[in-house]
């Protein structure tokens, strides 16, 4: 056990007798968080875990809940004290502790509820203990409250062994104000009302991890279907009956199909029983797996009349990700943090398979292409960056383990796993996974046995390269005498790796050109590629499988910036973009020259995943890689380029894409004044249906840029906004849009206090208002302020909170000074600074340092 330190009867926190009264014997408490050598000892002496918790909810948002917490356990080994996880912050009393029915003695210190050896017996146990339940991870708002214990934060909340491989039982009962619904991942077997109270019972679930356990309650309406003979519930606060209407047979589709999928690929039935899931306003993420009761962000599920393709395509995936951890974290769970990894990348890597059948209209290559690669490229080419599987001593730092190496790399290599396998021995091999360690824990070496059985290639090495180091290889061609060549290196030099892969190579001109496939191995490929040398081009790219820092040769690099709206095929189109975007981060393409790239491909543009491509990079191109003069020289002919692509697109989706884009760039007076007339209705874009939340966008964008009456329009905005939820949500952000800096840096302050930051995503949306490039030097002086926080929002918010927030806050910066900020910043951190903050700063600030280069070069300050 990690032992902090010795505590003796000063420590003892005894329950309704006096029993501390005489000296008590020293008891080895161990360090704070949920330390790995505590949990390899607790997982070696639990068996057959049962939790029954019950929880009474109050209707004041204000006061405390009361909870009682029944464990019961097979010990294997009572020679050793019985640590329960539990830390609820101050002022959250433990109530009385029974062991077998009998009052007993325990310690609480450093988060954690010890019980001596002295008081244990081996074999069959029951330990009730009453407390008051932490807030952190209740999420509690006036009329509902949800929780989320992901990664470790159960202890915050009830006395729990909270690591993943001691999975166990649930039994709950809650009981709440009258009016509520109640949801949990077992199915309600009882609810009654009495005393202006419901009272709801939740059958035992089957045995699941720590981290996905959960229960919400609150005014929640709930939508039902049948699917394939079985029931789903969709529980939510949408207040718009029409957009319920809209979408609610599209959601319930979308799982059905999910599931559907996932059962004919796994050959194991779905193995929760009941299907609710839950429509959160402002969650934290995306979704939630909970089993038999997912969360979801409400407004990527209930979607806007003017979605997006790729707003539907995002829904799409959403689901399919969620639901596929139902089987990949949820039925089979990782051992350890080290490997959430594992369930993540699966359910990424099956979300990608089961939305292909949903959108046949869709280019799926090209779709993940865009979807992984260059969110994976944004940190694996920093200072930051790190291996796919990380080392983990203590779940309190779970949290850093996620992003994008995590959610985007480890699908590219999931994907060249299987390409490496083929695609039968690939799923036989997760078969016999899922069905070994059905309902239990499995590491990412069990399934490389597996894997390993089927092919006589070395995984382990093929492991080392790509998921136990970090880093992408360098990738260059070169031409010369009577051959091409690829050259891969390492640009972290010193470490011998080979990142094996199989890639298509392409090579010619605009409608004459052919596609290699070729075994990129070792530090030289040669290529098969007869009349290569006289292509006028060779992308190794091609076909967007190539995982690298792509170097170009200089030929092709301007015949691809010039000719790129040549190529017919979008895949082309976009492996094509994704490789000029990388160089021109790498300052071997001018900013200048690839938006003139940009602006050409969206006067042209048929292709709706292409065209969003694009869009994204023009408009990060427009306001973080432009000096001044080049923006407002770009400008007008960029809005115009916009309304234009509004204009011809032909589906609502795709003139939804361009106008968002608009109104995130507009800077002209004309271009403004057209957005006032849009938002105001004096105006409106043939075909695409404005929501409310367009035009909250639309009223923010205009507040952004100081309109004359911008409090005015505000203050209208909010008068639109129907549903309770997005107004509060509204009068949160509006004084981040004020046009009084006094009154933003006040906004600034308030964030300094936990209490104002629990609606995270509302937070972010402010932070952002802050630093919006058209305010970033105002907000400068708040910068170094914003990055002392950074500890104390990790230890106060979710897990990706502290990336977000690092996002929000540096995202519109582009300048020398804010660069100095940040680099005095991690200067003067000293070594005890944790390690996956820092490396979070630098994967954020990496933009920003590039921007500063990248202008410098272009001969002018921004």
């Amino acid at each position: 056990m990690a032992i902090l330190r010795t505590l003796g009867a000063g420590a003892c926190v005894v329950l309704a007798l006096a029993a501390c009264a005489s000296p008590q014997p020293e008891v080895m408490v161990p360090e704070s968080g949920i330390p790995i050598t505590l949990a390899v000892e607790r997982a070696a002496s639990i068996r057959d875990l049962r939790y029954d918790l019950s929880f009474d909810i109050p209707g004041d948002v204000e006061a405390p809940i009361a909870g009682r917490v029944v464990t019961r356990m097979t010990l294997l080994d009572a020679a050793r004290p019985l640590v329960f996880d539990f830390d609820p912050g101050p002022g959250r009393p433990i109530g009385a502790v029974t062991l077998n029915g009998r009052p007993v003695e325990f310690t609480a210190a450093s988060g954690h509820l010890v019980i001596a050896p002295d008081a244990l017996e081996s074999g069959d146990i029951t330990v009730g203990i009453d407390f008051t339940a932490g807030d952190r991870a209740l999420n509690r708002n006036p009329d509902f409250l949800y929780t989320l214990f992901v990664p470790a934060y159960a202890h915050t909340a009830f006395p729990v062994f909270d690591q993943p491989d001691l999975k166990a039982r649930y039994t709950l009962g809650l009981t709440a104000p009258a009016g509520w619904a109640a949801v949990s991942n077992g199915a309600a077997v009882s609810e009654s009302v009495e005393d202006g109270r419901i009272r709801v019972r939740f059958a035992e679930t089957e045995p699941i991890p720590t981290y996905l356990f959960a229960f919400a309650a609150g005014r929640f309406e709930i939508e039902q279907a049948e699917r394939g003979g079985r029931t789903f519930r969709m529980f939510h606060r949408e207040t718009d009956a029409g957009k319920v209407a809209r979408n609610r047979d599209r959601v319930f589709d979308l799982h059905a199909r999910a599931l559907a999928e996932l059962e004919a690929y796994t050959g194991i039935a779905y193995p929760f029983g009941k299907f609710d899931f839950v429509l959160v306003p402002a969650f934290q993420f995306g979704g939630m797996e909970h089993p038999g009761s997912i969360y979801y962000r409400d407004s990527s599920i209930l979607l806007e009349e003017s979605a997006t393709q790729a707003e539907r395509l995002d829904r799409a995936r959403l689901i399919a990700h969620e639901t596929a951890h139902m089987w990949f974290g949820d039925l089979v769970t990782m051992r350890w943090f080290d490997d959430v990894w594992m369930k993540e990348v699966f359910a990424n890597f099956m979300a990608a398979k089961i939305v292909n059948p949903s959108f046949p209209d869709v280019d799926h290559d090209l779709l993940f292409l865009t979807e992984n690669y260059p969110a994976a490229y944004g940190v694996d080419r920093t200072e930051g960056t790190h291996p796919i599987r990380q080392v983990l001593d203590n779940l309190d730092e779970a949290g850093g383990l996620y992003g994008a190496i995590i959610y985007q790399k480890a699908p590219i290599v999931m994907r060249q796993l299987e390409t490496i396998l083929g695609e039968d021995a690939f799923r036989s091999g997760v078969r016999d996974y899922l069905a070994d360690f059905r309902f239990g824990n499995a590491a990412w070496t069990d399934l490389i046995e597996r894997l390993d059985e089927r092919t006589a290639i070395d995984l382990a090495g093929w492991s080392r390269a790509w998921v136990e180091e970090s880093g992408r290889p360098r990738i260059e061609t070169e031409r010369a005498g009577a051959g091409v060549a690829l050259l891969q290196s390492d640009p972290a030099g010193g470490r011998d790796l080979d990142w094996a892969q199989r890639i298509e190579v392409l090579a010619g001109s605009v409608g004459d050109y052919r596609s290699m496939p070729v075994e990129l191995q070792g530090v030289r490929t040669e290529l098969d590629a007869s009349g290569a040398v006289r292509a006028e081009f060779v992308l190794p790219n091609g076909r967007g499988l190539a995982y690298g820092d792509v170097v170009l040769d200089a030929a092709s690099r301007l015949y691809l910036l010039d000719r790129f709206t040549d190529f017919a095929e979008p895949l082309t189109r976009g492996s094509i973009w994704v490789t000029l975007w990388e160089e021109m981060l790498a300052g071997r393409v001018p900013a200048r020259e690839l938006m003139g790239t940009a602006l050409r491909g969206l006067a042209v543009e048929d292709s709706e995943q292409v065209a969003q491509l694009l869009l994204d990079g023009a408009r990060r191109l427009f306001w973080r890689y432009s000096t001044a003069a080049f923006r407002e020289e770009t400008a007008p002919l960029l809005e115009r380029t916009l309304r234009a692509g509004i204009e011809r697109s032909t589906t609502s989706s795709m003139k939804a894409a361009f106008f968002s884009t608009f109104r995130a760039v507009v800077t002209t007076d004309g271009g403004r004044a057209f957005l006032e007339r849009v938002w105001r209705g004096a105006e409106s874009i043939d075909g695409l249906p404005l929501t409310e939340t367009d035009e909250t966008a639309m009223a923010e964008q205009l507040a952004l840029r100081s309109h004359p009456r911008a409090a005015a329009i505000l203050a209208e905005q909010l008068g639109r906004i129907q549903n309770a939820d997005r107004r509060e949500r509204f009068e949160f952000v509006a004084p981040s849009l004020s046009s009084d800096a006094g009154e933003r840096s006040r906004f600034f302050a308030r964030l300094a206090d936990p209490a104002n930051r629990g609606r995270e995503p509302w937070v972010l949306d402010g932070l952002r208002n802050l630093n919006h490039p058209l305010r970033a030097g105002e907000s400068m002086g708040q910068l170094r302020r914003g990055l002392d926080m950074l500890v104390e929002i990790r230890d106060t918010g979710d897990i990706f909170f502290p990336r977000n927030w690092l996002g929000a806050l540096l995202g519109g910066h582009n300048t020398p000074e804010a660069a100095t900020i940040v680099r005095g910043f991690l200067a003067e951190q000293d070594a005890d600074y944790p390690p996956r903050l820092r490396r979070l700063v630098l994967q954020a600030a990496d933009p920003l340092f590039r921007a500063v280069d990248i202008l410098e070069r272009d001969g002018g300050r921004p």
